[in-house]
């Protein structure tokens, strides 16, 4: 199937751009949108990416924001004068720490709390949207907006995160109207039309989704229920990417839900207006290009000890450089106490082990970072694509990471899976140093494989005019909502 693929990367700059390029303008006229993401960084960033390119285009946006949450983002805000910050008091919800308002300030099982509380604005909400009167809002988990933007006279726009092959293969009627209990042998094997027969489960990830159909997401709404009742309520459903890689799944969902499903585009951020770091800057430069290995593993996934202790071991058995950014594991207080015995000792001057937050976008770019070991997320397979550096596939146990996984490597082949146990979905320090390893090596086949896809997938992402025209044709079906 990836062949398919990689022929549309190879012609895309042949006739592609040369036909998009003579496409008519696209209505001048701007749109007032509210933005409303899910309480979570892996959410609120690229809704803020995305924010950027519309006001670059003359629309207003209206970002709403929990109160302390904003002067995280402010500095990625690139259009102050058309994007304006909304704070939102997040009440308090028993069980969580006071002052909770984002997944980031707490541990991931009580991220349905967080829900819970979000779900409590929704008063709050109809107020503002009653007051600033937008033509559009886009939303994620808050299945209860559509009825309030009815109401009200606006649209609403249900924009994943998550990537459009994920929520075909989860949440789409064939699975959501299935008779009984999907079974864990059902979640291995893709929905009834899917249309990439190569993306399947592992056992203990069919497992994990399995078990994932019975999880309370706030206010005693399941997970998947609050997903699709958003999906059959919306107005329309948005995804970010190109059709040249994500059109056989928005086609498949378009028919399924008998809607428009827009894709907005690829969404790369915008340069930050910060350089590095001089400590990081230091430390990279101090190695030759393309030998460091950077590993960040999200802001939310905390490894359990034993795997935390696998994680760095196979850092340290690739002999190379490198710079991992990971959670204080499980049931420790800090990094530190957590080491594996004499590491610290073994790997001064080639290796660091930080818990803090980092500049992972610049860090990407550096020369330096030839690999960068990832959990999958939609943000971060993003910036790296549009990078140099290698990528090795680590997927948390989610839907999307699993999903994104393997459409990068079975499917597009522009990366490497860490190999993990079938039924227990461990990884050990020699699979973690193999991926590494393939992906470094120059002469190992699949890995010169992998670095040639990657190189055509990058050069297609980050082709002139590619996501501008992508994001004019988004605003313009945007505006086609309203006709």
């Amino acid at each position: 199937m990836y062949r398919s693929w990689l022929y549309v990367f190879e012609s895309a700059g042949k006739g592609k751009l040369k036909i998009d390029q003579q496409r008519k303008k696209m209505d001048s006229s701007s749109l007032h949108i509210a933005m409303f993401p899910w309480f979570a960084m892996g959410h609120l960033t690229p809704y803020l990416h995305l924010s950027n390119k519309l006001a670059k285009r003359g629309h207003k946006i209206s970002f709403f924001i929990p109160r302390r949450t904003q002067s995280k983002l402010e500095q990625f805000n690139l259009f102050p004068d058309l994007i304006t910050f909304f704070p939102i008091n997040v009440p308090h919800v028993e069980g969580l720490p006071h002052g909770a308002e984002t997944t980031s300030d707490v541990s991931f099982s009580l991220g349905p709390l967080i829900m819970t509380a979000m779900d409590r604005t929704e008063r709050d909400i109809e107020l503002l949207l009653l007051d600033l009167k937008p033509q559009i809002v886009f939303f994620n988990f808050t299945y209860w907006l559509p009825n309030i933007t009815s109401r009200l006279g606006i649209k609403s726009f249900q924009y994943f995160i998550l990537s459009p092959a994920t929520v075909s293969y989860t949440t789409a009627p064939p699975r959501m109207n299935h008779k009984g209990s999907l079974t864990e042998l059902d979640l291995m094997q893709p929905p009834l039309g899917y249309p990439v027969s190569s993306i399947k489960l592992h056992a203990h990830e069919a497992k994990f989704l399995a078990s994932k159909r019975n999880w309370e997401f706030g206010s005693g709404v399941l997970f998947y229920d609050r997903l699709n009742n958003g999906l059959m309520l919306s107005d329309a459903i948005g995804f970010k990417g190109c059709r040249e890689i994500e059109g056989p799944f928005v086609d498949y969902l378009a028919e399924q839900f008998g809607k428009s499903v827009v894709l907005s585009g690829p969404i790369i951020p915008e340069p930050p207006n910060t350089v590095l770091d001089e400590k990081w800057s230091a430390w990279l430069g101090s190695f030759k290009d393309g030998s460091v290995v950077f590993c960040a593993l999200g802001s939310e996934w905390k490894l359990p000890h034993g795997q935390f202790q696998e994680l760095l071991l196979g850092l340290e058995l690739t002999g190379l450089p490198f710079l991992a950014v990971v959670k204080v594991p499980i049931g420790f207080e800090t990094i530190e106490a957590a080491l594996p015995e004499g590491f610290k000792e073994r790997i001064e001057g080639r290796g660091i082990v930080h818990s803090g937050w980092i500049q992972q976008q610049l860090i990407l770019e550096h020369s330096s970072v030839g690999c960068f070991i990832t959990h999958c997320g939609a943000g971060s397979l993003t910036e790296a694509l549009v990078n140099k550096c290698q990528m090795v596939l680590l997927p948390q146990l989610d839907g999307d990471h699993i999903i994104n996984a393997r459409m990068m490597g079975s499917n597009l082949k522009v990366g490497v899976e860490v190999e993990k146990g079938e039924e227990d979905g461990w990884f050990t320090k020699e699979s973690v140093s193999k991926a590494v390893k393939i992906v470094m090596d120059e002469e190992n086949e699949v890995g010169r494989e992998v670095r040639e896809n990657h190189a055509k997938l990058r050069n297609f992402l980050v082709s002139h005019d590619l996501e501008s025209i992508c994001v004019d044709n988004f605003c313009q079906k945007l505006q086609n909502l309203f006709k």
